[in-house]
């Protein structure tokens, strides 16, 4: 058994892969804008990786959900980087906006980006 796909709600999911492959830097693993699908993947990685659902938050519960999460100001995916401070700086310079400067704690070193598309998302250094 092996984890193969998870998702993240969004409220247009045309726009997040926009977001997700342009500026974070992701890679498309499925596109059929025809459905409103999309799926990425991690850069480099094989089509037997493990996926991102781009899911749309037009079902009542799932909008509820990534709604409750987004105002309460808490990440809802979790991004793994070699360098946080190199890539918050990064994606700075590409207009995305932070909740705050890196910051480092017990677990190591984090940052929190709002995507634009529903939900606040935490870099954490690898």
């Amino acid at each position: 058994m092996r984890l193969k796909m998870c998702s993240i709600h969004v409220k247009d999911p045309a726009a997040a892969h926009a977001f997700y492959t342009g500026t974070l830097g992701f890679e498309t693993l499925m596109a059929m804008p025809e459905h409103n699908l999309y799926i990425i993947k991690d850069p480099g990685s094989d089509a037997g990786s493990v996926g991102l659902l781009l899911e749309p938050s037009d079902n009542p519960i799932g909008a509820a959900y990534m709604n409750a999460v987004h105002d309460a100001g808490l990440p809802a995916i979790v991004f793994g980087v070699p360098d946080v401070r190199a890539e918050y700086e990064r994606l700075l310079a590409a207009g995305v906006t932070f909740k705050g400067e890196p910051a480092e704690d017990p677990s190591g070193i984090s940052a929190v980006f709002d995507d634009g598309c529903g939900n606040f998302i935490q870099l954490h250094q690898d």
